[in-house]
């Protein structure tokens, strides 16, 4: 397996594109994104557990329930969500979308993201669907990642190569979210493509397996969507006998899947709002894999511990503290924790007491752009990883007036 370029354009008979089509008052930022496939496509997706939902996961769950798809349309400023014509609104995008495309409506997956509670105006997504139709291109996986960002500040693709079944394959994705990330699946948008053939119940089955080990281990700020979903295409153009049982192929098509999920998740965490640093915790020698889980996210969720990272003081106390309320059961007396960069790596507990350190070792090791915070549990052989960020000013400039 080895990373390649290309986004959600690097499987085989995938095109995309992204307009500014006027849903955005500035106009030197995209708000329309459309990812195409040359032919119809297994589709499997996860969708926010937020009770609110946004009009468009309900028009899409509808369209994919048969696990078929062709195209993807997204619009970013406005999230259609809390609106009494949200349904109608979806589908009309929907709509658009197919009848440029030649399709039919019902395998088109639909998307919004930003403010939520505002009405969304069909008429510049009309406007714009012609020029967004017709800009789809094989190297158009830029455009479409730059058309869903809101306070994003990088664009987020990803793309990997592997072999199935003797076949060469090709899979990647494309991403946004930097606010309101705390999935119970899903806080973000996230569309993923692949060449693979895979059947539709198979591809479920490997979504949301892989999503409780990856994007439901990322956290910003503790704050689940409304709106937010993952959802995964496969054409089968890569010619490969199609995937519809477990085996040796499914676990290959289920480590190129975790191969771009993974780097996904690390590039969410690290353009959280405001942050200057991506916080990885990697919990190991738990008694089981849920209690690895637990602690792991609940570390990255301490606001007290996010906003040490902030300032590179390495006040391990915070990390004890956040696995002590987590409600995983651990004995604390068996806990060690360490911190790891690229500077180098400083142990800061041991058996769930203190040790001597160097503070200016530490601060060093804190000051990189990217942390690791090391848990041993002592208890067994479970592991979990989890991603966030540290906690900055910045993150309360931009959610103080984010509507207006």
């Amino acid at each position: 397996m080895q990373r390649i370029e290309g986004g959600v354009c690097a499987a085989k008979g995938f095109t995309a594109n992204g307009v500014h089509c006027g849903i955005r008052k500035n106009k030197t930022k995209k708000d329309l994104s459309l990812i195409f496939s040359a032919v119809p496509a297994s589709c499997a997706a996860v969708y926010t557990t937020n009770l609110v939902k946004g009009a468009p996961l309900q028009v899409t769950k509808a369209h994919i329930a048969d696990g078929t798809a062709q195209a993807v349309i997204c619009n970013s400023g406005n999230a259609n969500t809390c609106n009494a014509n949200g349904v109608e609104i979806a589908e009309q995008m929907s709509a658009l979308a197919a009848d440029a495309l030649n399709i039919d409506a019902g395998n088109v997956v639909v998307a919004s993201t930003g403010v939520i509670g505002q009405p969304l105006d069909v008429e510049p997504i009309a406007a714009g669907m012609p020029a967004l139709v017709q800009g789809l291109n094989a190297n158009g996986s830029a455009d479409a990642a730059e058309g869903i960002m809101t306070t994003d500040t990088i664009k987020k693709e990803v793309a990997v190569e592997f072999t199935l079944g003797g076949k060469t394959c090709r899979i990647g994705g494309i991403a946004k979210g930097s606010g309101m990330i705390h999935p119970n699946m899903a806080t973000m948008l996230c569309f993923i493509t692949t060449d693979a053939a895979i059947a539709p119940e198979m591809l479920r089955k490997a979504l949301s397996g892989d999503v409780a080990n990856t994007f439901n281990m990322v956290s910003i700020d503790g704050d689940t969507s409304t709106n937010d979903m993952v959802v995964v295409l496969a054409n089968g153009m890569a010619g490969n006998a199609p995937v519809t049982k477990d085996g040796e192929d499914f676990n290959a098509f289920m480590c190129a899947l975790n191969t771009v999920t993974v780097q996904l998740c690390r590039l969410l965490a690290g353009d959280g709002e405001g942050a200057t640093k991506l916080l990885e915790c990697k919990v190991t020698g738990a008694a089981e894999a849920q209690t690895a889980k637990t602690v792991a996210k609940s570390v990255v969720c301490s606001s007290l511990l996010k906003a040490a990272m902030f300032g590179a003081d390495a006040n391990w106390g915070r990390v004890l503290c956040a696995i002590g309320y987590s409600g995983a059961a651990v004995d604390v007396e068996k806990i060690d924790v360490a911190f790891r960069s690229a500077a180098g790596t400083v142990e800061v507990c041991k058996n769930g007491a203190g040790v001597d350190f160097s503070e200016e070792i530490a601060k060093k090791i804190l000051l990189e752009k990217e942390i690791e915070i090391l848990v041993e549990l002592h208890s067994g052989d479970a592991a979990a990883t989890a991603w966030g960020c540290d906690l900055t000013y910045d993150y309360v400039k931009i959610n103080g007036d984010y509507r207006t």
